[in-house]
């Protein structure tokens, strides 16, 4: 299985997905960083980003796991996906940002229910599925806080 130039460079997060050592975190450094270009946090930019991502998550996931292996670690797409949606709807603050990417990196790790069950499902689905629900549950997270804390 071959993958070229455009499916190596965003399936593995621009190439976060080959750092030997917390390739899922650099990868979700890598779309914070992103979020932070003039204008990214706009819905109407960040959401359909999302969507975009994702059905190349799944395309390129398919891709990556027959070169790696089952949910890769060089395929980090994922995470940027799921740093984005753990974005959405916020404020842009530094603040917030570090804070939604703490929630969000647990959450990853941890894989509430169903994510670590989602986690199973084959190629590129698998791989992406686990990290949108661990995600909407950091957007929630993030709300929450934001409500009680009046911020």
């Amino acid at each position: 299985m071959k993958i070229n130039f455009l499916e190596k460079i965003l399936g593995t997060g621009f190439y976060t997905g080959y750092i030997p050592f917390a390739p899922g975190t650099f990868g979700s450094l890598a779309a914070l960083l992103i979020y932070y270009i003039p204008g990214f946090e706009n819905t109407f930019i960040l959401l359909p980003v999302i969507i975009l991502f994702t059905f190349y998550g799944i395309y390129t996931g398919n891709k990556l796991e027959k070169i790696y292996g089952k949910d890769p670690a060089q395929c980090t797409i994922d995470e940027m996906v799921g740093m984005w949606i753990s974005l959405l709807f916020l404020p842009k603050s530094i603040f917030i940002s570090i804070l939604a990417f703490l929630i969000w990196r647990a959450l990853d790790i941890i894989k509430p229910f169903p994510a670590r069950n989602l986690e199973s499902l084959n190629g590129g689905l698998g791989i992406m599925i686990d990290d949108i629900v661990s995600a909407i549950y950091s957007l929630i997270i993030m709300h929450l806080i934001l409500f009680i804390f009046k911020f």
